[in-house]
């Protein structure tokens, strides 16, 4: 399958703006959820419809249940932004299948991009509290089946075996992946598979990206087709170069025959976008987070689609 190269806003205040994307060079609109008006809006307008689905993030205020275990035997600490759940909630990953099921038979995207796919934390921030966690029993156990080591502990599975621990994580989280996937193209051949990714390289946070997260792209490639990295400037901490850098260091850690993607936050706008036009390894298209308040916006909205004749004549070189 060829990946078409797509721009455009993500949110659903964007739709009001859906009749000035081609004009200036947006051919796409990210969602959340299969949401009618959209598809309606992007049907009208000629524009490829994606969806952002929501994979392990829940409220733990009204689902105590699927709060992580830590290292402590309690549940995680978390604040009003967390993702990643207990994955030994087999109630909650069978709603979560069939949220998807019910989707699929009822529209057909361009693209779903898997959001939240990744163990307990929250990255969006300078300081992330970063938890090793899914100590449960159930989630202890799944681990020693699979890897053939006897350990209850918490604290003796991160000392004697946290390599294990760590691989293990990674390949739970890489076969849900290819889990949603296969459903997904078996409803859709054609549509395209992305996921949103923690915007941290290999080697940051001692290795947090795996360790904590539980996203290794070698293992996720097979069944993603677009990484999509939320390269959120302001939220993070981080200069406005952030986006161009992961780029160009980008091929030392994704496979070259899957798509890097960025989304950037409007928050960051116009520069982190400027910039990221720039990279000698150009963004296989890009994602607008809050891009209505670029489309509404004439200026604003020519800036980005400068932007993208940029993306484009990078690619072509």
């Amino acid at each position: 399958m060829t990946t078409p190269l797509l721009f455009g806003p993500y949110g659903s205040k964007s739709i009001d703006y859906a009749a000035r994307f081609a004009h200036y060079g947006a051919n796409a609109f990210w969602f959340h959820g299969f949401d009618p008006q959209a598809f309606e809006a992007c049907q009208q307008h000629q524009i490829a419809a994606c969806v952002e689905f929501k994979t392990f993030r829940a409220d733990f205020k009204t689902r105590p249940e699927l709060i992580p275990t830590g290292v402590d035997g309690k549940p995680i600490r978390y604040g009003d932004l967390v993702q990643g759940v207990c994955l030994s909630q087999a109630e909650f990953l069978q709603e979560t299948e069939e949220n998807l099921l019910d989707g699929l038979r009822s529209f057909q995207p361009s693209g779903i991009w898997l959001d939240y796919l990744t163990y307990a934390g929250w990255f969006e921030t300078p300081d992330p509290d970063l938890q090793e966690s899914c100590f449960c029993p159930a989630c202890i156990a799944n681990f020693c089946e699979s890897s053939g080591v006897d350990a209850e502990a918490p604290t003796v599975i991160l000392q004697n075996y946290s390599e294990e621990w760590k691989r293990h994580k990674c390949e739970r989280i890489a076969s849900f992946a290819s889990h949603y996937a296969k459903i997904i193209k078996s409803h859709l051949p054609d549509c395209i598979v992305g996921a949103y990714m923690c915007p941290w390289r290999p080697d940051e946070y001692e290795g947090a990206l795996s360790r904590i997260f539980a996203q290794d792209y070698a293992l996720m490639a097979p069944t993603v087709d677009v990484f999509t990295p939320l390269i959120y400037v302001k939220k993070s901490g981080r200069s406005s170069k952030w986006g161009r850098e992961f780029l160009e260091r980008s091929k030392e850690f994704i496979p070259s025959h899957r798509k890097v993607q960025l989304i950037l936050d409007v928050l960051d706008f116009p520069d982190s976008l400027v910039e990221t036009a720039r990279s000698e390894f150009p963004s296989w298209g890009v994602q607008m987070f809050g891009g209505a308040q670029v489309f509404n916006d004439s200026a604003k909205a020519e800036v980005f689609c400068n932007a993208v004749m940029k993306i484009q004549e990078n690619l072509l070189h």
